[in-house]
């Protein structure tokens, strides 16, 4: 059994291997009580076998790898009855209906909540009688997320979980999360999308070719890598051409036609101050103002070159 101060999940050196191919290429993390933690990183970077070896569904080629204080290669039913896993795709028989569904998985713990109130805290106790096969994307993925909480897991797995979704479907799904978060329950949760990650995760860990390139809080991470906000200003009325040295401005240019000014900066609220003065001082009126913290996105591309989603 883990203690109140040991790591929820632990993974040491974990590879996998298909034959000549390595999908996890040696990763190192832990997620500890409460925390939701994201993988991120595009499509075949090694995510899904990841969680699935940490799950107890795929072994694993080489490492050590601890899921509430056990092994999921020897200990793989005990670590089951404990968790909450939400798939990225959950296929049931067309002809069950939601209660079913959900009475059916809560006989399969050894411990569970109420599955009524779970349908009614998720909004789906309407369509309680209703055949799966007859449900929308958006409450596939709630069914999904309610048969992952059957247990009243100390753990929860969600696996892509807003994949293929629409952005309000997203956003309620999104919401749902974040009420798991704030009930302070532990969630490894995989993704590749940036917004998903910095909206919901309190560390990330970011994934390429099977190999861990950056990890820690989205500001950390963003910080680390880049360090410098964007300052972007318009004017009314041409800037003269010279432009004076900002206070903790790395570089500042000026558009041809002198009506923009893009300014990074390792102390962005202090530089555009600055510059606000400056502007004002030279009797030119302000048009526009943006500051643009690095994201995720731009630490991804700075990290390998390529776009998350290419």
């Amino acid at each position: 059994m883990s203690n109140n101060h040991s790591p929820v999940i632990e993974v040491r050196g974990l590879r996998k291997s298909y034959g000549d191919l390595e999908a996890v290429r040696g990763i190192d993390f832990e997620v500890h009580s409460g925390e939701v933690f994201g993988l991120l990183g595009p499509n075949g970077a090694g995510k899904t076998t990841t969680v699935e070896i940490l799950e107890g569904l795929r072994s694993r080629t080489q490492g050590q790898v601890r899921v509430l204080g056990l092994d999921p290669a020897s200990q793989s039913m005990e670590i089951k009855d404990r968790i909450g896993v939400s798939l990225q795709a959950t296929n049931l028989p067309e002809k069950i209906t939601v209660l079913e569904a959900i009475e059916l998985f809560a006989a399969f713990y050894t411990r569970n909540t109420d599955p009524h109130q779970l349908l009614k805290r998720l909004q789906l106790w309407e369509k309680r009688s209703a055949y799966y096969s007859t449900l929308s994307g958006g409450q596939k993925q709630r069914l999904a997320l309610a048969l992952a909480m059957v247990n009243d897991p100390q753990l929860v797995f969600l696996d892509e979980p807003t994949t293929g979704l629409d952005p309000q479907v997203r956003l309620e799904i999104h919401s749902l999360i974040q009420e798991l978060r704030d009930a302070r329950r532990t969630i490894l949760l995989t993704t590749h999308y940036i917004e998903e990650a910095e909206r919901l995760c309190d560390r990330v860990a970011i994934v390429d070719q099977g190999r861990i390139i950056e990890i820690g809080t989205p500001r950390e991470i963003q910080q680390r890598t880049l360090g410098h906000s964007l300052i972007e200003l318009r004017t009314l009325a041409p800037l003269p051409a010279e432009v004076p040295a900002f206070a903790d401005a790395e570089k500042t240019v000026i558009s041809e036609d002198r009506t923009q000014l893009h300014s990074h900066s390792a102390r962005p609220a202090r530089t555009l101050v600055e510059i606000v003065k400056w502007i004002d001082q030279m009797g030119v009126e302000l048009e526009d103002i943006h500051l643009k913290h690095p994201t995720l996105e731009d630490v991804f591309i700075e990290l390998t070159g390529k776009r998350l989603r290419d």
